[in-house]
């Protein structure tokens, strides 16, 4: 039997896309004969991934799924809008957010994991790919866990149960009535899928970030003239409004304007019948900061012609 190394099983993934397992038993089908193992992956319709490698993924899926004070949210890009309303790629999401609620949220050790229908999750999107015809990707993941209390969530553009566009987690921290604590979080969930807040509170704002709009604000001040001690102020005043329009505890509730966030977790312990935290959130939007490609019709017409 030929010696299977690392490197053989490397330079056959990078022919073909495969899976590092499936590269492997075609080698030892083949008895390490690259060639024939492309052969053998391309009988086996797992060597269709590579051909489509190279197209951007940016449609998809964002799927969510919640147990108790657990929630997960993936995101599983395809090439086109039309997977997205096939059955199988749907049930693959699902597969893939359940699995990661064990695995947690690193894309690896999720697609190494066993899918509920055999093999690994790896294993899984090649099968899809391989069928369906599109290059898929399981693009990021991510998990909020939270005791006392549950993981409110909610799904935009919803394709199906768990399945949508928009996925937002929140997680609150509460020993009071799981069933109100669920609805506010729902409620909070579908605030952060609006208004899209860059972090919890001003302290959660990377510092990067803080001193880029210190920096705009006083040269703004400064270009109109007015002294270091006014720009000073002017400099307080505009973080304060900027604070209230990207952290989720200081922006207006979109269910009642007139509170913020924070004031409307704060009258909800009333109901809840103790206190409660908004300790965390995380939100999804299908495709966000993924660079698509744009294409030029007339121009690639215009390079076939010759012209």
């Amino acid at each position: 039997m030929a010696n299977i190394t690392a490197a053989l099983v490397k330079d056959l993934r990078e022919k073909t896309g495969a899976g590092m397992m499936d590269c492997k038993a075609a080698l030892n089908e083949v008895d390490g004969d690259v060639e024939a193992a492309i052969d053998w992956l391309r009988k086996k319709g797992l060597a269709k991934a590579a051909k489509k490698a190279g197209r951007v993924a940016a449609e998809g899926l964002i799927g969510l799924t919640v147990q108790g004070g657990k929630g997960v949210l993936v995101e599983v890009n395809s090439e086109t809008d039309f997977v997205a309303r096939n059955e199988q790629f749907q049930q693959l999401v699902r597969g893939i957010a359940t699995v990661a609620l064990t695995a947690g949220a690193d894309i690896e050790a999720i697609k190494a994991a066993e899918f509920a229908t055999g093999g690994t999750v790896e294993n899984a999107i090649s099968t899809a790919i391989a069928t369906i015809g599109e290059n898929m990707n399981l693009r990021r993941a991510a998990v909020l866990d939270v005791a006392p209390g549950v993981v409110g969530s909610y799904i935009h553009g919803s394709v199906g149960e768990g399945l949508g566009k928009i996925g937002v987690l929140v997680a609150l921290q509460s020993e009071g009535k799981a069933d109100e604590l669920a609805a506010l979080g729902r409620q909070i969930a579908m605030h952060v899928a609006a208004a899209n807040p860059q972090a919890l509170d001003a302290s959660s704002i990377p510092a990067d970030v803080v001193a880029r709009e210190k920096g705009v604000l006083a040269e703004k001040a400064k270009a109109s003239g007015k002294p270091d001690n006014v720009v000073e102020k002017i400099v307080e005043s505009g973080l304060k409004t900027f604070y209230k329009e990207v952290t989720l505890l200081e922006q207006a509730f979109i269910h009642d304007p007139s509170k913020t966030v924070a004031q409307a977790v704060k009258e909800s312990e009333g109901k809840i019948g103790a206190p409660v935290k908004l300790v965390a959130f995380v939100r999804f939007g299908l495709g966000e900061g993924v660079e698509k490609q744009e294409s030029d019709f007339a121009a690639e017409v215009a390079a076939a012609a010759g012209v």
